[in-house]
């Protein structure tokens, strides 16, 4: 197990190579970046000074000067493969470069949105399995009956609305008309007045909304996965020879299929640590939450590119070192699974 552990750790680093140099060479190739924008904000101001400059007789208002000192400014003036190796060790060090747009470290502005991100992300991973076990049991012993029926409305609505969709309809009904929810952001205007109970509240009361965007689609997909599992677990010969046994069937089913039953969810327990650390990009557009997923959403909507390379380096980690996780779950639940 050591050594599976080891191989996969290593295994990270070529990984994350490839992820963060493909989107690298892209961030030199697409157009709109930082440059672009400099020539369109100055070609609506011909007559003003860029840099320090005067740009009077300029193609679209920059001078080839103001050209090279902005793409030395942004590291646009290298190879591709020279840039990507000094962004690297700056890497190695932690340094994730300056924001375009916010001119602070990109780190800074990470561990400043990222206690957000990870207060929804945790709630939202419990919550699912909190719900999804039990319901997923509960299908799969009345299946069939009214109550499956029932149920499968709201776990067939989570595979067909997007979370995001599903976050403008609550936006704009729950929160806009009827007004029980507030329509945005992480906490009141005068949240600072707050007492502790009331800051609580308070954070409780913005993130009802939210934390259903959030939950929808894992929901759906875990309960489907508990039951059918539990089914499939239900009709194997040792179920069967169990209750031949008189067995109660309370015993059985939890003691004894249960177990089997939560290997599928085991093995994807891991993946969700990457929606712990990132959040989700729309969600958090729509309810104008300040967490990493809006972050980088905007950081891909303005080509702030190292808000872009910070974001999508952390948010690749934790995958990675979620499937590594998901894997110490799956032996952990299932003994007949050993890594070597």
């Amino acid at each position: 197990m050591r050594q599976y552990l080891i191989r996969r750790l290593f295994l990270i680093i070529p990984t994350m190579i490839g992820i963060t140099l493909m989107t690298f060479a892209l961030t030199r190739i697409v157009p709109g970046g930082p440059i672009e924008q400099a020539l369109m904000e100055a070609r609506f101001n011909q007559s003003a000074d860029t840099l320090g400059r005067s740009t009077k007789g300029s193609r679209e208002g920059l001078t080839e000067e103001d050209m090279q000192y902005l793409r030395e400014l942004y590291g646009f003036d290298k190879p591709i493969m020279v840039a990507y190796w000094d962004w690297l060790k700056k890497v190695a060090v932690l340094d994730l470069g300056e924001s375009y747009r916010y001119n602070e470290p990109v780190w800074d502005l990470i561990k400043e949105r990222l206690p957000i991100s990870i207060y929804y992300g945790v709630v939202t991973t419990i919550l699912t399995y909190l719900i999804s076990v039990p319901l997923g049991v509960l299908k799969a012993i009345r299946n069939k009956t009214w109550i499956d029926s029932a149920t499968s409305v709201a776990v067939f609505t989570g595979y067909a609305v997007p979370s995001f969709v599903l976050g403008l309809i609550l936006v704009v009904y729950m929160g806009g008309r009827l007004e029980w929810f507030p329509m945005q952001g992480f906490t009141s205007d005068d949240f600072d007045e707050f007492t502790l109970i009331e800051q609580i509240w308070d954070i409780i009361y913005h993130s009802i909304l939210p934390l259903i965007c959030y939950m929808i689609g894992g929901f759906a997909s875990m309960t489907v996965l508990m039951k059918n599992s539990l089914l499939e677990n239900l009709s194997a010969d040792f179920i069967r020879t169990a209750f031949a046994k008189g067995l109660p069937p309370r015993i059985v089913v939890y003691r004894h299929a249960l177990r089997n039953s939560l290997i599928p969810l085991a093995a994807s327990f891991g993946n969700n640590i990457s929606l712990v650390f990132m959040g989700a990009y729309l969600i958090e557009k729509v309810f104008n939450i300040d967490g990493l997923g809006l972050l980088g959403f905007q950081a891909v909507t303005e080509r702030d590119y190292p808000v872009v390379m910070g974001t999508l380096f952390l948010s690749s980690l934790m995958f990675l070192v979620g499937n590594i996780l998901s894997d110490i779950c799956l032996a952990a639940v299932d003994p007949r699974i050993r890594f070597s």
